[in-house]
């Protein structure tokens, strides 16, 4: 598949002709809100199997083999080439489509937030996923578990051949809870009858695993967390059940913050099956305004990261939403609203404005001014923005990757998954 970028003149006829492809295709595939009105600046995915490139002045086939790494003689054949070293400049030529790599991929989904739909966004794009991490089940002072209603959202997963994990939560009163994760994890009694729980609810609904997910543990916990996740190793490993931990993502052993102290990559390299990196919120609803998941941050992460755990075990996170901030911020003030990569696309339509592409970061963004007179900025996520993330999954030859969180999604992101990868399959 190839990502056109809207330019001033575009039009969804104009681009459909380009790619020999029907308007219809272009607007279905993309649920683009109104065919007849397009943003400058926003992505449209063309789904052609392979791509496009359009000769520029100057260039040769030499160096166009070389950009996409296709043999020279390969694309002389493909595009019936009868003068090699005469091409026009503007001369459509194809490039075949790459090998796909074969990965793992997950996503979270929030039963609580979406609550009926749940089974109805998994029945939509299970199909692209390994594993589905549902959360969550909130641990309590005494081990108990706070029950959640699972049941329809494990069978669709089942369906969509993706594997349900049941996730573990240090979450209390709207939060993560350091005290709670203390008092848990200072109590060997109170371990095993959390993990006595969990693995009666993982058995009787036909969970394939536990995904624990406790945040803002502290540096007092570390050691008492790591000690936590070997118990349940013990516990699930006879049980043929797979055991993954979500950890903050930290650049390296020694960074300080609540968040990162009590995550111990190496430790968790070592106990866990899979490690999901939390690689996002950079941009934050309560931060000042800046793109959530940063690709220079997520690659600084993935570097300290492969240093302390094995590849093969490491999930790189990625978002499936946006916020949109009201200017100027204010620390402790309005804290920005959340969007999906779609309803970003309406809001630029609905306020004129252009959509801009921070190189950096690698993600989009827009300024628009509402109806009361307020400033707007808006950091989301499109098509350019997920490439960059599966280039740098295949570039650090990582196990794959995982979105948090579903109900948000956009089509673009799932027409790249089947361009890039195969996704695995355990069910």
């Amino acid at each position: 598949m190839q990502i056109h970028v809207v330019r001033p003149g575009d039009t969804l006829w104009r681009i459909a002709q380009m790619y020999s492809v029907t308007v219809e295709l272009l607007a279905t595939s993309n649920e683009i809100p109104d065919p007849n009105r397009l943003v400058i600046g926003q992505t449209i995915v063309i789904p052609i199997w392979g791509s496009y490139h359009w000769v520029a002045p100057g260039e040769t086939l030499f160096q166009i083999s070389v950009l996409y790494n296709v043999p020279l003689a390969e694309l002389i054949r493909i595009n019936g080439i009868t003068n090699p070293n005469n091409i026009p400049v503007g001369l459509r030529l194809y490039i075949p489509q790459k090998p796909r790599q074969v990965i793992d991929t997950s996503a979270y989904i929030d039963v609580l937030a979406t609550g009926a739909a749940s089974p109805a966004i998994v029945d939509r794009v299970g199909i692209h996923l390994t594993y589905l991490t549902i959360f969550s089940y909130a641990v309590n002072r005494n081990g108990s578990l706070t029950p959640i209603t699972d049941e329809p959202t494990i069978q669709a997963a089942y369906r969509q051949r993706a594997l349900p994990l049941m996730v573990l939560t240090n979450f209390e009163d709207g939060t993560f809870s350091r005290e709670l994760a203390t008092t848990i994890l200072s109590s060997e009694a109170l371990q095993n009858t959390v993990l006595d729980n969990a693995v009666a609810v993982i058995q009787q609904k036909g969970y394939g695993g536990l995904d624990v997910d406790f945040e803002y543990l502290g540096a007092e916990n570390r050691e008492r967390y790591n000690a936590f996740m070997r118990r349940a190793a013990a516990r699930l490993r006879p049980l043929n059940l797979l055991l993954s931990a979500a950890l903050a993502p930290k650049l390296s052993a020694d960074q300080q913050g609540t968040l990162y102290e009590g995550h111990d990559y190496r430790a968790h390299g070592e106990i866990n099956d899979m490690v999901f990196l939390m690689t996002y919120e950079w941009g934050w609803s309560g931060g000042p305004p800046m793109a959530v998941s940063p690709i220079d941050q997520v690659r600084a992460v993935l570097e300290y990261a492969v240093t302390e755990i094995p590849r093969d075990k490491i999930m790189m996170g990625i978002p499936l939403y946006g916020y949109d901030w009201t200017l100027p911020y204010v620390p402790g003030g309005q804290w920005a609203r959340t969007i999906s990569p779609q309803q970003g696309i309406e809001l630029a339509l609905r306020y004129n404005t252009n959509i801009e592409y921070d190189n950096t970061s690698q993600a989009p963004f827009f300024y628009y001014t509402d109806e009361q007179g307020r400033y707007h900025v808006v950091w989301f996520e499109d098509a350019r923005s997920i490439q960059v993330k599966f280039n740098l999954v295949k570039e650090f030859g990582i196990r794959g990757f995982f979105y948090w969180v579903l109900g948000r999604d956009f089509p673009q992101n799932w027409l790249l998954i089947e361009d890039n990868f195969v996704v695995r399959k355990l069910v």
